[in-house]
């Protein structure tokens, strides 16, 4: 039997003496859906934006015209990924890295640094508000360094101090705890702040310390309203004198 599973019909089949077996019905149904696919499916779609470059004589002007708004869309693609997976993550330098990862970092990029000591509370408060703030804005460069390894005799009264630049240069700088936003600092409110100086597109509405300040004022009002309640009732209550 020619069509018989059998290792010597095998041999016979390599060696053209017997025709090749035939291929199930359903597979030569898969085989032609995918040919029709394929042709459905303009060349232009399948190359890379070099492709496009070196083929772009032997298309048509409506080819050209799509293959135009093609490559757009391919590039702004490459673009969007390649930004996204630039940076991500909260980076320790040194001293001696200071100069190639921040003053010289690429034109485009926003970089956050923050000097800090690790005996200091607030240091480490911000430090873990940058690592999350990392992973959200992956396309800004966010380093940290002990500031003994760039700064010698840099008082404690100064730490934590962020400084954001771009293009080598200082963009925004937040030196001491009260402008770091103090020591209750939610990660919002440092989202907030570098947002304010460019370094990111935040998705946040409204300044979160908002909030605070909007519930701090009402407790005053609150606490004077109370008083002077009190007040009109003391007056009340005392005997008036003819």
């Amino acid at each position: 039997d020619p069509n018989e599973d059998t290792e010597w019909n095998d041999i016979l089949r390599r060696f053209g003496i017997l025709p090749p077996k035939e291929k199930p019905k359903d597979e030569i149904e898969e085989m032609a859906l995918h040919l029709q696919r394929e042709a459905e499916v303009k060349p232009y779609e399948r190359m890379n934006l070099e492709e496009l470059k070196e083929a772009e004589d032997d298309f048509d002007e409506a080819d050209r015209k799509a293959i135009e708004k093609y490559r757009q869309q391919r590039l702004t693609e490459w673009k969007c990924l390649h930004r996204t997976q630039k940076y991500g993550e909260l980076r320790e330098i040194g001293g001696e890295q200071y100069v190639k990862e921040v003053t010289n970092a690429p034109e485009d990029v926003w970089v956050i640094i923050h000097l800090y000591r690790s005996s200091i509370p607030m240091c480490l408060l911000v430090n873990d508000h940058l690592s999350l703030l990392a992973r959200k804005f992956p396309e800004v460069k966010f380093l940290k360094a002990i500031v003994n390894s760039c700064i010698q005799n840099y008082h404690d009264r100064c730490l934590p101090t962020i400084l954001v630049y771009k293009t080598g240069e200082i963009k925004g700088r937040f030196i001491g705890v009260a402008e770091c936003g103090g020591t209750h600092l939610k990660v919002e409110e440092l989202e907030w702040k570098l947002a304010e100086v460019g370094a990111m597109e935040t998705d946040l509405e409204e300044n979160p310390k908002n909030d605070i300040m909007n519930m701090m004022t009402l407790s005053v009002q609150n606490i004077s309203a109370h008083k002077d309640t009190n007040t009109q009732r003391s007056d009340v209550m005392k005997p008036h004198i003819t």
